[in-house]
């Protein structure tokens, strides 16, 4: 790993990383925040993954949440949303929400992607693996959560993996890939044509398989623009339902898709995560 910063932060660090990705077969760079206590010793460790567009540093300078992870002694490792480099493909026609910024945490099996686009694998295994070699971390005392597609990812990824992550928490999240025009066009990208290979990642459709319940919770936005169209959070709704998961899911009255939202609950987020990870 090299360190490409190291800015002092609420009585911690404020961290960037660059490293050879064997997932990805690219260079990446990760950002982490790291409280004062992990001077002594190992600290919990949420992970963050960021929306469409985004890289490492949007939430890092956006959401105001190294205050609260100081406050709670909570580590955060924000990775960047997808590979990146001259040798990776990327949406032919340029548009912003496939490609490069837009991994979607998933496995991809289709040609040219399959060999870059592995953001599952990065996130799930190899950047864990990298943080606790390297990082005062405690990796038996982790949560997940993110904001869109990072939402997405935070969900599914906690879902197929329970017994990794104490918890949950998603902001505006693509609820159901298979059935929105996002993740219909990622997923078809990335997986082929087989719907089948979709629910793999897929809240809603895992909702049905799940052996075991994870604390979850959801915050959106009542004014978000993609709420209707791309975020499909009635049909989270009525799956947990329907499949007696249970998981706190508020709707909050006039927030929209920006940071500020994310700003407005950030604390709230890290206290149920810290809820889990420090006392659970």
């Amino acid at each position: 790993m090299e360190k490409l910063s190291a800015i002092q932060c609420c009585g911690g660090e404020q961290l960037r990383f660059k490293h050879r990705s064997h997932s990805l077969n690219c260079d990446m760079t990760f950002s982490v925040f790291l409280p004062q206590d992990a001077q002594k010793t190992p600290v919990p460790v949420i992970y963050w993954l960021s929306g469409l567009t985004c890289t490492d540093e949007n939430f890092v300078t956006k959401a105001g949440a190294q205050r609260f992870a100081a406050e709670y002694g909570v580590a955060i490792v924000a990775p960047d949303t997808s590979p990146r480099g001259d040798d990776v493909p990327d949406d032919p026609n340029g548009a912003w929400d496939f490609g490069k910024g837009a991994g979607f945490y998933v496995n991809a099996t289709e040609q040219p992607w399959a060999a870059h686009y592995r953001m599952y694998d990065y996130v799930v295994t190899e950047l864990p693996a990298l943080i606790s070699q390297h990082l005062p971390v405690d990796t038996a005392r982790q949560s997940i959560f993110g904001h869109s597609m990072g939402g997405h990812g935070a969900l599914t990824i906690a879902l197929k993996n329970p017994g990794k992550y104490r918890s949950v928490s998603a902001f505006s999240p693509i609820c159901s890939p298979l059935n929105c025009p996002w993740g219909e066009k990622a997923l078809r990208q990335y997986l082929g044509d087989d719907r089948s290979a979709w629910e793999d990642y897929d809240t809603c459709a895992l909702l049905g398989k799940a052996q075991s319940h994870l604390p979850v919770l959801v915050d959106q936005g009542s004014a978000d623009s993609f709420l209707v169209e791309q975020l499909k959070t009635d049909r989270l709704l009525r799956a947990s339902t329907e499949h007696q998961y249970p998981m706190t899911i508020r709707m909050q009255a006039g927030y929209d898709h920006s940071y500020f939202f994310i700003a407005s609950f950030i604390d709230e987020h890290i206290a149920f995560h810290a809820n889990h990870l420090l006392w659970s």
